[in-house]
């Protein structure tokens, strides 16, 4: 028996409640039952998280998400602590019209595991994934709960978002942990680190003159301007310009309260100053140079902010590379 009827409201809005044998079984009936419709799908994106409250909130993104990516979305809430174990399911179609003519269609699948530990993920979720499609998971729970080899062993793309751990420290050591147990398929997103894309894109167009180049060593200071609970996101943009200049430059952060995740970004020394600077919604950036008597303005566009956006633009870049993996350790030495 659930607490709340807000979690029985949203437990309604996941569709059709089906038997857990029964699955694909309704899956098949629910495009027979309509031939105008067309399944689409190039992944599995499964969005894992072990918070009730944070079901609908998964439930309307993996909606946003999957109008914009063909997929078989699974959406999983863990309860560990509940018992006795149960587990239930429920499946329906994400349907878009495709060129005024065709629906396209991502199937969904919801899963609440109560008294959900590893296993029962295994058992239960990975046996309804889409064929041999790469599996992409959002781990939304800390990593040391349920997060065991046994299970990212399977993942293909793991998707977290380290900006929102309340202990990133202890996190980033269970995340090096895993990368480095010798499993080459896995491919860690961090959406701290999607969120600084554009910006550093406008950071690299503050020094692209020769003059500028020739005077990187004359740097000292980062100072980064985030937003209050984006300090992760801000101190992988200070190791990432650390990194690229082979430097140890000092760091600075200060906190808004209000605005974008990250607002505002420094970089100087003697005779040399890049400003990359984002106002309070806005779609753009404005960059500001100088090197001597050489200067540089700029308007450039600005970093997406929702998850919805930022997911999908993770996924648009699927394959592309990332230094992400590179600059942990620069990170973790950076976490108090």
């Amino acid at each position: 028996m659930y607490a709340t009827t807000s979690f029985d409201s949203d437990l309604d809005r996941l569709g059709l409640e089906t038997p857990i044998s029964g699955i694909d079984r309704a899956l098949k009936q629910l495009w027979e039952s309509d031939e105008a419709k067309t399944r689409a799908s190039l992944i599995n994106l499964a969005i894992y998280t072990e918070d009730s409250s944070q079901l609908n909130k998964d439930n309307e993104l993996l909606d946003n998400v999957a109008a914009q990516n063909a997929c078989r979305a699974l959406l999983i809430l863990a309860m560990p602590e509940m018992r006795p174990p149960r587990a239930r399911a429920w499946i329906q179609a994400r349907c878009r019209p495709y060129q005024g003519k065709q629906v396209v269609c991502s199937e969904q699948i919801s899963f609440v595991l109560e008294g959900g530990d590893a296993t029962q993920v295994q058992n239960i979720v990975f046996a309804h994934l889409d064929s041999d499609l790469p599996l992409v998971v959002w781990w939304q729970a800390d990593l040391s709960k349920n997060f065991e080899e046994r299970l990212y062993s399977r993942i293909d793309t793991l998707v977290i978002d380290s900006a929102r751990w309340e202990d990133p420290a202890r996190q980033f050591d269970a995340l090096l942990t895993a990368m480095n147990a010798g499993h080459d398929r896995i491919n860690v997103r961090d959406l701290a680190w999607t969120r600084s894309h554009f910006m550093r894109t406008a950071l690299a167009a503050c020094f692209q003159d020769a003059t500028a180049c020739r005077n990187f060593s004359k740097l000292t200071t980062i100072r980064i301007t985030h937003f209050k609970g984006q300090r992760t996101s801000a101190l992988l943009l200070a190791a990432w310009i650390n990194q690229r200049l082979k430097a140890n430059l000092e760091v600075e952060l200060s906190e808004k309260d209000s605005g974008p995740a990250l607002q505002g970004l420094v970089l100087e020394g003697e005779g040399i100053r890049g400003e990359v600077r984002r106002d309070c919604d806005s779609c753009f950036v404005r960059v500001n140079s100088t090197c001597g008597d050489h200067k540089h303005e700029e308007l450039l566009p600005a970093d997406v902010d929702s998850d919805a956006e930022l997911v999908s633009e993770l996924l648009s870049r699927f394959h592309g590379s990332t230094l992400y993996s590179s600059m942990l350790p620069f990170v973790r030495s950076m976490l108090k």
